[in-house]
């Protein structure tokens, strides 16, 4: 029987479009999603040339969504993708040697219309609540966590729970067939432009349990091999995104051709994207965020365990890769 990796890997191959051929030694291949920040970063690198600049090419690779994502940096499809720590922790525990370097501290919340008589978690009882990602998503682990530990609340047996894809909850919010949503942050952007509010916000969840600062539970994710061969390409890389990232912070030009990789409808949608995802870039060192994925880490072990973790009980002690040395 194949294992887990083993299918994933195997499918790399059935991905349309993405060739079988090895790209060329200064090549960086980065696979982004439909509409995901690592796009809108990538558009800034080649229309400035940060790439040219740090003495690499990259190379975009599409990709339909996170198990496509998955599937291709199994596969060695592409050199890094946007990545979750839990599930690189996870490979890295089952012996790959993957590295993560933060990428966002941007994480979801808990949505709610404004003037909605939901105003904590107790409120939710009896309530329409749609959670985004499935019963082993993070946030929503750690949300109920905060219910037990905080409010003696049992949130899976107390409100009415709907799981589903962020697209059709955030719907069914706007549409009052939910009460409340828990969503990812892009889908929180979107519904503050149409008057909703967050009511907790993941960062306040990490902070209950711990956390100094805000975490990066995102980053880009690298093959060890990868990291090894490929020091200085790796190296360049990661100069090239620190520089798009001043650049949209910085330059209001620079969102000239990210826009339209956006899918805002208006100026506030737009607004609001914009400054969630400037919020979201890390400031802290690798150790800070180190510590802090501990934190998280150590209580996900305790309430979720193996069937979220794996077989793990840490984070694998080389999985932060420090780009800023060397």
């Amino acid at each position: 029987m194949l294992s887990r990796r083993g299918v994933l890997a195997a499918g790399a191959a059935a991905l349309a479009g993405l060739g079988s051929a090895r790209a060329g030694a200064d090549t960086f291949r980065l696979g982004v999603l439909p509409f995901g920040t690592a796009s809108w970063e990538a558009a800034v690198i080649k229309e400035r040339r940060l790439d040219e600049a740090n003495g690499f090419t990259l190379e975009t690779v599409k990709l339909a969504g996170n198990d496509a994502a998955r599937i291709a940096f199994l596969g060695d499809q592409v050199d890094a993708i946007v990545g979750d720590l839990i599930w690189a922790a996870r490979l890295g525990n089952e012996g790959r040697g993957v590295r993560f370097t933060p990428y966002s501290t941007t994480e979801g919340a808990l949505m709610v219309r404004e003037g909605s008589p939901i105003t904590d978690l107790k409120g939710l009882t009896g309530k329409r609540l749609g959670v985004a990602g499935g019963a082993l998503d993070k946030n929503w682990i750690l949300l109920k966590a905060q219910g037990r530990e905080t409010s003696g609340l049992d949130l899976e047996s107390a409100a009415q729970i709907a799981y589903g894809a962020p697209p059709l909850l955030a719907q069914k919010l706007e549409t009052g067939e939910l009460d409340a949503a828990l969503l990812y942050w892009q889908y929180c952007a979107r519904l503050q432009a149409k008057g909703f509010k967050r009511l907790i916000s993941a960062d306040d969840v990490m902070r209950a349990f711990g956390a100094q600062g805000p975490v990066a539970l995102i980053g880009y994710l690298f093959e060890g091999r990868t990291v090894a061969d490929r020091a200085e390409v790796v190296k360049g890389f990661a100069r090239a995104s620190t520089a798009a990232k001043d650049a949209l912070a910085n330059d209001p030009a620079a969102w000239t051709n990210v826009r339209p990789l956006m899918a805002a409808d208006d100026d506030a949608t737009f607004e609001a994207l914009k400054r969630e995802f400037l919020s979201g870039i890390p400031r802290r060192t690798v150790g800070a965020e180190r510590a802090d994925g501990e934190r998280i880490y150590a209580t996900l072990s305790r309430l979720a365990g193996a069937q979220l973790l794996g077989s793990g009980k840490t984070l694998p002690p080389d999985l932060y890769l420090d780009t800023s040395k060397g």
